[in-house]
């Protein structure tokens, strides 16, 4: 499926949630800290007001609640506004 978001949003795949086990407990899913930190799929055109800052392939951070999850075909995304991302990760 092909996505595109519109105006100022973008589409962003979060990076992965590290495995973490303590003493040999795994910690459950549900109990494991949201990635703040993601790819960046697809961008809008902006709007008049606020031209496209991020592009598509750009790692980002984005506040611990911006955006939201979005699932097709099994993987789970996030829509947000490019205001709710905080920095661009320069490699």
């Amino acid at each position: 499926m092909n996505i595109k978001p519109l105006a100022d949003r973008v589409l962003i795949q979060p990076s992965a949630a590290e495995e973490v086990t303590v003493a040999g407990i795994i910690i459950p899913d549900s109990a494991k800290e949201k990635p703040l930190r993601g790819t960046v799929l697809a961008t809008g055109n902006g709007t008049k007001d606020e031209e496209m800052i991020v592009a598509k392939g750009d790692n980002v951070l984005y506040g611990k609640y911006a955006g939201t999850e979005v699932e097709l075909d099994g993987e789970k995304y996030l829509i947000m506004r490019q205001s709710d991302i905080l920095a661009i990760l320069a490699d």
